[in-house]
Parts: C-alpha cells; structure tokens; sequence
C-alpha cells in the first residue's frame, strides 16, 4: 500500500484520505440491483464504477471483501411502503413463481456484468435469504425505542429518532424537509406519521411473499435488508459503502438511523455514491421513450441506436467520465468512444513489437506511468488516468514509426501501462472472438515474416519483397529497421 488512496466522502462532503479500519483489508458494500427486468444502462455505470474501485484496491495491495446484494424482496412499488412488490408483481403478470422472475433476471444482469468486464463480487446475498437477521434487527430497533408496531406492521419512528440523533446526516436533508415533502396517502393511518418508513409489513391476503415474525406474516422493508446483510458479512462497522446517487435519499439515510438506532453507530466509514446517466440530456425511462437495456444496446436493437455498441465500448465511455459527473449518452458520443478505444486497444498490441534500442531511458515514460496511477488514487479520476494513457499511445505511435528511440526499461513500463493498469485496474481490454481472431492473425504474420526473413538471408530479394507486397495489399504495413521488421494492421 505505498499509493496513498483519497475517497470522496458523502456523508463529509470532503476528499478524504483512505484509511481501512483494518490494515490491509477493505470491507466493501455495494447496493445492487431488484431483479424484475432486465439490466439497463442506469445499471452499467455502478457496475463498471464499483468494479474498477474493487480492481485499483487489490491492485494497491488490498484484501477486499465486496459484498453486493441481489433485492428480491420488500422493493415496493413507491418509497412510501404502498403500492406491490415489484417481484410479486411482475411474477403475477407473468404467471410464475416470484422465485422464477427472481433467477431469470439475476442470471440476466451477472451475463450483462461479465460482458461489460465487471468481475463477481465476492459475496451476491439475496434479501430473501436473510430474513432471520432482518426479522433480529427489526427487534432489536424496536428493543432500543426507535420503532413500533402498527397492526401486524412495524415502522421506524423517525422523529424519535431525530431527536436524539441526527436524520438526514446524509443526505442533508432535515426532518422538516422531509415532513414538507411527504403526502400523506390512502392506506397510511397505521403510521403514526407519513415519513416514518416500514421495517416488517403485514402481508394482504393475496400477497405472495411472506414469512412468519412476532408480528405478522409478513415481509421486510426495502432498506432492512443492506443494514443487516452488510453487517452479516462485513461487520458492524465497515470501510466503504456505494451506491448511485439515487439511493441517497431514502434509501441509505434510512440504513444509517437503521444501524444507529440498532447498535449505536452508523457503522459505515466512507460513502460513495456515482452519478446518474442522462440520454440526449433527457433522464432515462420507458415515459420518454429512451429506456435501453444493455441487451439492446449491445445488439443495437433500440429504435435510438444508429448500431450496435460493443460491452467494452460501452465500458470506455463510461470511464470517460468522472464516477461523481454527469454522464449523457447519445449515438455521436459513443462512436467517438469507440474510435478512442480502439486506438488505445491498437497501442497496446503494438507496445509488444517495439524493438528496444540502445539508448538511456526516457524520464517521461515512468512520469506518465505514475501519473495514471496518481489520477486513479485520486478519487477514482479515470478521464485524467486516460488521458495519461494516451500520451503513452502517442509513445507507442512514434515508436512504431521509428521517430522514437526506446530502451528494454521503457517499453517494460510502456507494456505495464496497457496491461497492468488499462487492461487490470481499468478493465479494458479486447473482446471474446476479435482477440482471438487478432491472435491467430499475429500468428500466421509472424510466419510469414519468418519466410521473409530467411528470403532475405539467402539473398532472394525478389521473393522478400514478393512477401512484403503481398502482406500490404491486405492491410498488413511493413516496416524494416536496423532493429529488425515491424508490422501493424491499416
């Protein structure tokens, strides 16, 4: 750990420096998604954010823990505790068992992540298999006087609350906010006020999923579950809890009063929270006619989409922005991103050709490669860490070219530069068949070149140059040197 990490805290509002609560190991909880449809875009940006913060620690030298759970139940309709769970609900329409709409889409949104570079987490628990420790902490808020139960339903008293700690700390939000922007809705009088939010709910008659508790057959409240699965598997206390900036409020104000009202400290250290993804500057949804699953934009099915874009496309552009920035997607910028990355996926198939030269190492080389790693410790700053890399492109370039002399140190740092830190920490890297394809083309050129070359030994200048001319009508540049040949794909 000799990187010094600074985080971006929510809950200070300040750039701070990363300490573990445990050296050397990192406790990560991250909120992931209900699974009653198919993942979309406003899924990919927490995926990919999340995923490179996972790969940079264990990069520094970090054990990390990530913990992202799977909702599957309690996730009503409205975050006023009304309305049909989302589950139950898309499980009546369908026809199915609520556990069947449960693994369909959960196995649909792990094949979206694969694709996009997202490494599993270390641990995925499900709401639905945590209800023990739910219905165990539900007892112990109500134990302490933060909550009380309503004809079979228990809710968390949030003024109590407030009054000896702080609702809010969060988000920044006061409790007089928060009574000024509720409304009160039919189905509610069994709380003692409309911002008081469900920890169990009594289940209806026709209501599918449900468990036995001391109060009722019922269901846990949405933000129950993160409370009592992080502290399952993390602890109660731990180093980072993320997020998308959505989820602030109610979500993970609710986990903080949860925790505190529970065990007498919020537990979490550090938060973090990403950023939305606006299309052509408009929120995304299925009103405005722009809601695109990544299916649909990997196979450019959506009636918005010029083409298909790639996982790692989509991957690249998304890192083109800071986690904590606005993100707009539109068909202009991510084939401007698909061009930028294909010049930075070509220089690292490149790097591997520079034929080292007897020359002192270039001081420049090893400042670009601490630069990227100073702009990833900084909060995650992938846009700043990219442009580093492509001053190293340009290395390459001019390499390649022969304008630019390079030592065996430099290009070892130039090859670390695409492989440890694009390819490792970043998560970019070339596609299932392309990459192979590209390897068996690498393959057969150096075979030929082979042939070239001992041509060139016997003499045989028309057969060398034969070679070479047949190797550039397909879009294969040669390029000999003093060093040797040098060959790139047009």
């Amino acid at each position: 750990m000799a990187r010094p990490f600074y985080i971006y805290n929510t809950l200070t509002r300040t750039k701070e420096l990363f300490k573990p609560i445990h050296e050397g190991h990192v406790g990560l909880y991250v909120c992931g998604p209900t699974v009653y449809g198919d993942a979309h875009l406003g899924h990919a940006r927490p995926g990919i954010t999340y995923d490179v913060l996972v790969r940079l620690l264990r990069n520094l030298g970090y054990k990390v823990r990530y913990v992202r759970n799977i909702t599957d139940v309690g996730h009503l309709e409205n975050d006023a505790d009304e309305g049909e769970d989302k589950i139950a609900k898309k499980a009546r329409l369908e026809q199915l068992e609520p556990m069947e709409v449960v693994q369909h889409y959960t196995l649909r949104y792990q094949e979206a992540m694969r694709q996009l570079g997202v490494q599993p987490p270390s641990i995925e628990p499900r709401a639905s298999g945590h209800i023990i420790e739910q219905i165990n902490l539900v007892q112990k808020i109500l134990d302490n006087g933060y909550a009380y139960e309503s004809c079979g339903s228990v809710y968390f008293d949030v003024a109590k609350y407030n009054n000896d700690h702080q609702y809010g700390i969060l988000s920044g939000r006061t409790l007089e906010d928060t009574v000024s922007n509720t409304r009160e809705l039919d189905g509610q009088s069994e709380k003692r006020a409309p911002h008081d939010f469900a920890l169990w709910k009594k289940a209806a008659p026709e209501h599918i999923m449900h468990w036995p508790s001391p109060w009722s057959e019922g269901f846990p409240g949405w933000h129950l579950e993160c409370s009592a699965m992080s502290a399952k598997y993390l602890g109660d206390e731990f180093d980072i809890h993320g997020g998308g900036m959505d989820l602030m409020f109610p979500h993970h104000e609710c986990e903080i009063a949860q925790n505190t009202a529970s065990r007498g400290r919020s537990g979490v250290h550090y938060w973090m929270h990403n950023n939305m993804i606006t299309i052509d500057g408009k929120k995304m949804g299925k009103s405005y006619g722009n809601f695109i699953t990544l299916e649909e934009l990997f196979s450019g099915s959506h009636k918005i989409l010029e083409q298909a874009y790639s996982p790692m496309t989509v991957r690249f552009f998304i890192l083109q922005a800071h986690y904590r920035g606005t993100l707009d997607f539109s068909n202009a910028a991510l084939q401007a991103a698909e061009k930028g990355l294909k010049r930075l996926l070509q220089a690292g198939k490149d790097v591997v050709r520079i034929v080292p030269a007897q020359v002192a190492d270039n001081p420049e080389i090893e400042n670009i490669y601490n630069a990227v790693y100073d702009a990833l410790c900084d909060d995650l700053n992938t846009p700043v860490a990219l442009s580093h890399i492509y001053e190293a492109v340009g290395m390459v370039n001019k390499a390649v070219a022969g304008s630019l002399k390079l030592s065996g140190t430099d290009c070892a740092i130039l090859g670390k530069i695409f492989t440890e830190i694009l390819g490792g920490v970043l998560g970019i890297e070339g596609e299932g068949q392309e990459n192979r394809n590209e390897e068996i083309i690498g393959g057969l050129v150096e075979m030929i070149l082979e042939e070239r070359r001992q041509a060139k030994a016997n003499k045989d200048w028309a057969k060398s140059d034969a070679i070479r001319d047949a190797l550039v009508a397909l879009g294969i540049s040669i390029k000999d040197t003093k060093d040797g040949c040098q060959w790139s794909l047009d």
